[in-house]
Parts: structure tokens; sequence; C-alpha cells
């Protein structure tokens, strides 16, 4: 079963199969505009729970994704560098920002589940 979560700062993560995968959520794209940039963490970067390991630019402004989990980067999505505007076509897919190998395995679950964030999201509007 797939897991996925949510932090207040919009990031999601998913867990797949003990790897936690990062992105940013639809809403936080919305908020962002058109990417025209993205700054992708190092591959074995150590990071903290709430540390900005990556950067995305908009044409309207630059925002940190935060780590969700505390552990080591394991892979990048590339494919950002020369397309960034996945974040916008695919945010929770082909829009993925970078995969972490988790630290502490209780992390995740003290996140925001779907029904949670869709309600925070709400109250914004």
């Amino acid at each position: 079963m797939m897991t996925i979560r949510f932090t207040d700062d919009h990031e999601w993560a998913r867990d797949d199969d003990g790897i936690i995968t990062v992105g940013i959520t639809d809403f936080a794209q919305q908020q962002l505009g058109e990417v025209v940039y993205v700054e992708l963490p190092d591959i074995d970067r150590v990071v903290a729970v709430g540390e900005e390991v990556a950067v995305v630019e908009s044409v309207k402004a630059a925002g940190e994704v935060k780590s969700p989990v505390s552990g080591t980067v394991v892979a990048v999505n590339e494919d950002l560098n020369d397309s960034p505007e996945l974040v916008n076509d695919d945010p929770s897919g082909n829009g993925w920002f970078y995969k972490i190998s988790p630290s502490g395995p209780d992390e995740l679950n003290a996140l925001m589940d779907e029904t949670a964030y869709e309600a925070m999201v709400s109250a914004l509007a």
C-alpha cells in the first residue's frame, strides 16, 4: 500500500517501498504559477526534517522545498533540469523532486493525511 502524507508547507511525501519520494502539492504549484527553474539537492546529502533541500522558482516567486522526513537523498528528478514545467503539469507524479532513504521510520506517520491536508487548504481559501 502506498502511503502519501503532506506537510504544512505543501510538500507531499510518498512511501515507495521504504524510499520516500518528495514533491510539492498541486495547491503549491498553483500558488507559484509557471515554474521556470528547480534547484535539486545533491545525492547522498543527509537532511533533517524541515530542512530546505530544494528550490523552486516561478515567474511569480521562489520557494523552498523542505524535507518532510530526515534521511539521505538517494535520487533526484533530473528531468526537472530541462523541463521544470513538469512541476506544474504533474506535481504529484512526474514533477517529483527527490527521493530519501528515511532515518526515522515514524516521521512519515506524523505528517497529515490527505483528508487533513485538504481541510487545511480549504481553510486557506
